[in-house]
């Protein structure tokens, strides 16, 4: 098998030692003196997404994610990646996916630039993703057939092929997400809740099952269960921006700052651009300035409950 150095990889990808060393570090890549041509590869779509200004950290997470969602050993060399805002997708087989969230959906593009490689690059049609414990084809084909229902506004047909493929396979969580979402647009938010507890049963690692739980259980002014919700959510995947900003809002809600502080700023952390990010820091500003209010106040009104133990004695 022919190998290169670390100086030819430079060269012929263009990158400086210092690029390569950081991905190294970032842990996008193995440290190597000798790459393989697929490592030329991964290197070049690594180098795309840098450009593309994806955070390192958002691919290292997503990619670990699809490992674990579909079973692959390298998901830059087996899909397509897809950038979807901070985060990373992967295009395969006439679907994107996002590992994070675990929802597939209906793909009218064709691969783009990070497909158009030849033989250096992603594959832009590997083999189609298999669930875990599913060995029902027929379910993927029904599921595709029926998100590309609901976004073309055929509603009633993507509900009855939603509810067929939940009669077929009980444990497909994305149907029960994608069904619980037009109820919830259609404002029948019990049975939307009903139908995102159930993804939560048939998939406790589906991330996006309890984020779209506490979207619903907010909308019903049950805050409390909605933040226990995103707290999942949130521990699933920390990376995920849009938690921090729902439990942002639901603590700001409830009257508890601090909290809503901290999610704020986690939010800004992760996503650092666009009209969400500046709603978040212009939340930050008014929260810290309130604080600095409180903190005053206190001080100033400072009464000890024990004034014999509070006061000084000269001895």
């Amino acid at each position: 098998m022919t190998s290169y150095s670390r100086q030819e990889v430079l060269r012929i990808l263009q990158i400086s030692s210092r690029q390569l060393q950081g991905w190294e570090r970032a842990e996008l890549i193995s440290p190597k003196q000798h790459y393989t041509f697929q490592d030329l590869g991964q290197l070049r779509t690594l180098r795309i997404l840098r450009e593309e200004a994806v955070p390192a950290a958002s691919i290292r997470h997503s990619i670990l994610a699809m490992k674990a969602v579909a079973g692959m050993t390298n998901p830059l060399l087996e899909a397509c990646p897809v950038r979807t805002g901070t985060r990373l997708a992967f295009r395969y087989h006439g679907a994107v996916v996002d590992p994070i969230r675990r929802q597939l959906l209906f793909d009218f593009e064709r691969c783009d630039r990070l497909g158009r490689y030849g033989q250096l690059g992603a594959v832009c049609e590997p083999a189609p993703l298999r669930r875990p414990g599913s060995g029902q084809e027929n379910v993927q084909d029904r599921f595709l057939e029926a998100v590309q229902a609901e976004e073309s506004g055929d509603k009633q047909r993507a509900i009855a092929l939603y509810t067929e493929i939940l009669l077929l396979d009980q444990s497909f969580a994305p149907a029960y997400i994608n069904l619980g979402t037009i109820h919830f647009h259609l404002r029948e938010f019990d049975s939307a809740e009903d139908l995102y507890r159930r993804a939560t049963e048939a998939d406790p690692s589906y991330v996006l099952a309890f984020f779209d739980l506490g979207n619903v259980l907010d909308e019903l002014e049950r805050l409390d269960e909605a933040i226990a919700a995103y707290r999942r959510a949130a521990a699933l995947a920390p990376r995920y921006a849009d938690v921090h900003y729902n439990l942002a809002l639901a603590y700001e809600r409830k009257g508890q700052r601090r909290p809503a502080l901290r999610h704020w700023e986690e939010y800004v952390r992760l996503d650092r651009s666009g009209p969400w990010a500046d709603h978040a820091r212009g939340q930050i500003h008014k929260l810290l300035g309130r604080e600095k209010l409180s903190i005053a106040w206190r001080k100033d009104g400072f009464v000890a409950r024990d004034q014999e133990r509070a006061a000084l004695q000269l001895i």
